[in-house]
């Protein structure tokens, strides 16, 4: 029987529909190239083919957005196959993508981990499953392997997303924006061409540099330029553009009418029935943009979810509902309101999925808004955990700052 490039079997597949189908399997590990359009040929040269079928289906799925996904694959029954086959590696980055929306990036290096030693750095693929492994690792706290297993990826899979992307987290949580910067110059040819589907994220991890470094211009000029350009109409990519305008926001910086036009887009991307993270940042959007209707109407279909019993019910009633009225109460000007809501959430806050420097963005308001409520053990307690990982950033310097210059 034809096998794929990781040696399985491929029942219904023709030569050629193989062939397809590896690259489509390249496509989407890599998030480089057109992997649904590649499913659809393959699909096309053998219509009896069903991995064709699924790989497509996977695509759909993590992307995250009401509008492509109706419901999310069993990670458990996912983590079972992968004991039996190690090396599929659609499965593989289905569960990690699956994981990253549940809070769940141990699990990432945990899966990824067992599955190794069973692999061949020779072997198709190797370079995706080290990448994949190397997040879990940054996500786990252990930056140095991760930095050296991503370099190590990069140099195997060097149109790959994940390393890339891996290592700007290594650099953003261990306080080394220059580092990153330059990490990123030295290999942007590589992730900043049109077939990459994600290098809106990897833009917003430069954005995050120039923040760091207290280069807020810089910041602006990216959202401007490759940011708008590279975005996509689905919730996880819009994500992107919230969290760098709402920094920036919350930094005294004029955002002109970014926003209007930024919760245009996000029209029909979050409902307020699935996607926590999705809602969180639509809200930032439809708020600064003047439409608390908007958020008013989020609510409502947040509560609802919360109450009717749904898979993520319990997610919005203790993370979901006080982020968003959070958010409400800081847009405001109730900083004290804002800071009763979010300061007991952030204990929670791993379970709306994302990484730490994607859900930095609600600690962030949290310690503003202590700041502007004149809350100094609150603003100051923040202020120094923040500066404990980044000790050089400008942002944390100014949280600092502020919080010293409120009177005892």
């Amino acid at each position: 029987m034809i096998q794929d490039a990781q040696g399985h079997q491929l029942s219904g597949a023709t030569a050629a529909a193989a062939a397809t189908f590896d690259q489509a399997v390249r496509a989407f590990n890599l998030v480089h190239g057109d992997a649904v359009g590649l499913f659809d040929a393959a699909r096309e040269a053998a219509p009896d083919f069903p991995m064709a079928y699924l790989g497509k289906a996977w695509v759909f799925i993590v992307a995250n957005d009401p509008g492509l996904r109706t419901r999310a694959a069993a990670v458990a029954v996912l983590d079972r196959h992968l004991m039996r086959y190690p090396f599929d590696l659609v499965a593989h980055q289905g569960a990690t993508l699956t994981d990253g929306f549940l809070g769940r990036f141990h699990w990432v290096r945990d899966r990824s981990a067992r599955a190794l030693p069973f692999w061949s750095k020779e072997q198709p693929g190797y370079g995706t499953l080290l990448a994949m492994h190397a997040f879990g690792l940054e996500e786990a706290g252990d930056y140095t392997r991760a930095e050296d297993e991503s370099r190590a990826a990069a140099e195997l899979e060097p149109l790959s997303f994940w390393p890339h992307h891996t290592v700007a987290h290594v650099m953003e949580m261990t306080g080394r924006p220059e580092d990153g910067l330059g990490w990123m110059a030295a290999r942007e040819p590589l992730w900043s061409t049109p077939e990459h589907m994600n290098q809106v994220h990897i833009w917003w991890h430069k954005a995050l540099f120039h923040l760091e470094l207290g280069q807020y211009e810089e910041a602006l000029a990216l959202y401007d330029g490759p940011m708008r350009a590279t975005q996509r109409p689905v919730a996880l990519s819009l994500t992107n553009a919230s969290a760098l305008l709402w920094r920036l926001d919350t930094l005294g910086c004029d955002i002109g009418d970014r926003w209007p036009e930024l919760a245009a887009l996000w029209e029909g991307h979050a409902d307020g029935k699935c996607l926590v993270f999705g809602d969180i940042h639509a809200a930032m959007a439809e708020l600064r943009s003047g439409q608390e209707a908007l958020v008013e109407r989020r609510l409502a279909a947040m509560r609802e979810t919360a109450a009717n019993g749904a898979e993520a019910a319990g997610l919005y009633r203790t993370v979901g509902i006080p982020i968003v009225e959070g958010l409400v109460a800081f847009h405001r000007g109730a900083w004290a309101e804002a800071v009763e809501l979010l300061l007991p959430v952030r204990f929670d806050l791993w379970q709306i999925g994302g990484s730490y420097a994607q859900r930095d963005v609600v600690d962030w308001t949290l310690t503003e808004a202590a700041l502007r409520a004149g809350q100094r053990d609150v603003a100051l307690s923040l202020a120094h955990e923040r500066l404990a990982s980044r000790p050089r950033s400008a942002p944390n310097r100014r949280f600092l700052r502020h919080a010293e210059a409120i009177a005892k």
